[in-house]
């Protein structure tokens, strides 16, 4: 991943992403990237800090929290209308958006995850709301679709919108209980708002090639799901068929048809992972109305949006003039960006969620397929076995560690390389291995996320530190010989490097000497 400046919006979640943030900038620091960091105070100040890195033209916006700190560093790149690309570090309940692009869920893997990225472009999803429709008939258009509140406001998605009953969940979620057992606040919430959920009435109109629209359905649905990709609620699969860079949003609505088909359908979700299509509707369109009650809540990407935000100061006045807000009807307008926003996504991600291949930028276009079989510690390993992963990490290696051809053969040692290999052992930085990656951005350069024991310290305390091993870096290994590029590619979590080299206030040891 190339990248100069980087900006890294956190949101602390009582200070559970803060644990790690030493480790990160470690990482980030390795990769010579400089950065700054944000850290959110007060809602919607995630979206200001990302909006304001993009003003400064940061190469690239970290969002670290789950997928809503992920939709407001979205919106703040897209509302800036700058070139910033956007990094993703989970650090929230479900992280939807990191569980779809391969993301590791531990912040320190997740940073090397994203100096091995590239990025490439993808859709977003944005909603305004287009029209009022008063009991007696009044209409009141809501001009230029918003575009004034546009600029402050949420209206941009990347995972999904959702009108009905998972919006009042959220709505019922308790924040703090939320951060104490997770998904099993958001249980809590559905068990409290399904008995209280009602059918809504439903009008869905996509505007054709020629700007015609079309009414394409209408009735009583108990959700809706307007997908800019697949996953929704960590396992299900809402919208089966929609890519990141297909130009359209995918729509699903749960119909109303009673018990039975209540039953089917949470029978096909439980077992299937996905809706059935006797008691489902699909659509697909990019630009997409849909008319429902201004008593229906709505969601992007997990968060609670309110009307009041898409309305201007008058057309709200009037809005809170009626007593039954049922008797209201709200319609929104879901349109898709194409290609709007540029991601970072990992270089071993699969590609599953992109329709085209060619979207991705610089010469490490390529993708690789994740390793679906656990890895195996080198202990574990047959002789000459490498993991699939490890195959694409030694090729990154094996293309320039190395400063000449008589530094990496392998063989006995001799007197003076073993006497080197003692003072090393002895004297050298110990490192425990958290992770690794390539950094493509500095050809013949990889990186080793770790912790150090702290000097002149009480035994046990540790440091966090991020190795950067180029083609100077002398490899050898525990009998004094010379290190072959495959040793270092089989290096796993909980291996221990000595390491030689400065260390820098950041944790930077640019390795000199490393013992594997």
């Amino acid at each position: 991943m190339h990248c100069k400046r980087a900006a890294l919006v956190i949101n602390p979640r009582a200070g559970e992403n803060l644990a790690k943030i030493t480790d990160v900038l470690a990482v980030l620091a390795a990769a010579g990237w400089k950065t700054e960091i944000g850290l959110k105070e007060y809602g919607g100040h995630s979206m200001m800090l990302a909006n304001q890195a993009a003003q400064e033209n940061s190469d690239l916006v970290i969002a670290y929290g789950g997928d809503g700190t992920v939709n407001q560093v979205i919106n703040g790149v897209v509302n800036a209308k700058q070139h910033s690309v956007v990094g993703v570090i989970p650090g929230g309940t479900a992280n939807l958006w990191a569980g779809d692009t391969g993301i590791p869920k531990d912040p320190v893997e997740a940073a090397l995850a994203l100096v091995d990225s590239e990025p490439r472009k993808v859709d977003i999803g944005r909603v305004t709301v287009q029209e009022l429709t008063f009991p007696d008939g009044r209409r009141v258009a809501v001009k230029g679709g918003n575009k004034r509140l546009l600029k402050k406001e949420r209206h941009h998605f990347l995972l999904m919108a959702g009108l009905g009953m998972d919006a009042a969940v959220m709505r019922g979620v308790s924040t703090p209980l939320k951060r104490q057992i997770g998904p099993l606040a958001v249980g809590l919430s559905v068990a409290k708002e399904l008995p209280e959920q009602r059918p809504f009435p439903v009008e869905i109109v996509t505007t054709g090639e020629r700007g015609k629209d079309e009414l394409v359905w209408t009735g009583e649905a108990a959700q809706i799901i307007v997908g800019n990709t697949r996953r929704y609620a960590i396992v299900l699969e809402m919208t089966p068929n929609a890519y990141i860079d297909d130009g359209v949003l995918d729509v699903c609505v749960i119909t109303n048809g009673g018990a039975i088909s209540t039953m089917q359908q949470l029978s096909s979700l439980l077992l299937r992972r996905k809706p059935d299509n006797v008691s489902s509707e699909f659509f697909r369109g990019a630009h997409i109305g849909i008319r429902v009650p201004a008593s229906v809540p709505l969601e992007l990407d997990g968060s609670l949006i309110q009307l009041k935000d898409y309305l201007s100061k008058a057309d709200y006045a009037a809005l809170q003039e009626v007593d039954d807000l049922e008797s209201v009807k709200v319609t929104y307008r879901f349109d898709s960006l194409p290609e709007a926003v540029e991601i970072a996504i990992p270089r071993t991600y699969s590609g599953e969620l992109f329709k085209h291949a060619d979207n991705a930028e610089g010469e490490h276009s390529h993708k690789v397929d994740t390793v679906e079989e656990p890895v195996k510690r080198k202990e574990e390993r047959e002789p000459g076995e490498q993991t699939e992963l490890q195959e694409h990490t030694a090729h990154h290696i094996t293309q320039g560690l190395h400063s000449d051809h008589a530094q990496h053969e392998t063989g006995p040692a001799n007197q003076e390389t073993a006497h080197l290999v003692d003072v090393l052992l002895d004297k050298g930085r110990k490192v425990q291995v958290v992770g690794k990656a390539p950094n493509p951005a500095e050809p013949h350069t990889y990186i080793v996320a770790g912790h150090t024991p702290k000097r002149s310290s009480k035994a046990g305390d540790t440091t966090p530190v991020a190795v950067v091993i180029n083609q100077k870096t002398k490899l050898f290994n525990r009998e004094g010989a010379h290190a072959s590029h495959e040793e270092l590619a089989q290096l796993q979590q909980g291996d221990v490097l000595i390491v030689e080299g400065k260390k820098s206030k950041r944790g930077v040891i640019a390795a000199t000497r490393l013992i594997l």
